[in-house]
């Protein structure tokens, strides 16, 4: 059997990876690779859904910060400003951390190939640490999940590359890893505009203007 043919008897299920370490037959890669797909939209709908709640808890706090300024209460206004400030803090992180898992689930899905899985299983986790990384303060389940994940990917790469002859430490896509993440920070900017009303601050005067979120 021919090396071509053993790539493709390896991508499709005919064959463990690597045989040689584990007797119990490996599922196939596509099958790996839609099992880290699945995992990978459920946080990224986590993610969307406890953002829309932000977003709906701070339309609540928004109309009590004003309601307190029309009725000449500035203190109460202010404290309700600065907790609309912190709750548009973590919707924005949320949301960069689910458009960019969305950019990755999107990269996975077309994968054709075992050396472009490989290639694209590493960018995948390089943005998946990342997002792990900036959510561990404000969701830390998700961001648990995403590790595990991350472990899975590592090990699948590790298996790709004795497949393939790719040494997982020659991919370096952090280059393109960062382009993606740029791209949801300046998404969940135009988004946090759209979705968010400007924020009022009280002045130490007693009056109110209105910044941009």
């Amino acid at each position: 059997m021919n090396s071509v043919h053993k790539m493709i008897k390896k991508w499709e299920g005919g064959e463990g990876f690597l045989p040689h370490i584990s007797l119990r037959r490996q599922a196939p890669l596509k099958e790996r690779i839609n099992a880290i797909l699945y995992r990978l939209q459920f946080q990224s709908e986590r993610l969307k859904q406890t953002a829309n709640r932000l977003q709906a808890r701070d339309k609540e706090l928004f109309d009590k910060c004003v309601a307190a300024y029309l009725s000449k209460d500035v203190d109460r206004a202010s404290i309700y400003a600065n907790e609309c400030a912190e709750v548009r803090r973590m919707a924005k992180v949320l949301l960069r951390s689910q458009l960019a898992l969305e950019q990755v689930v999107l990269r996975l899905q077309t994968v054709e190939d075992l050396g472009e899985a490989a290639l694209q299983m590493a960018l995948v986790a390089r943005v998946v640490r990342d997002v792990k990384s900036s959510i561990a303060g404000v969701m830390p389940e998700v961001a648990f999940n995403l590790s595990q994940i991350d472990e899975s990917l590592n090990s699948l790469m590790v298996e790709t590359g004795e497949a393939t002859g790719i040494s997982v430490t020659s991919i370096t896509p952090s280059e393109e890893a960062q382009k993606i993440l740029s791209e949801a920070s300046l998404l969940a900017e135009q988004q946090m505009k759209e979705k968010f009303p400007e924020l009022p601050t009280v002045t130490p005067a007693g009056g109110m203007k209105v910044k941009g979120s």
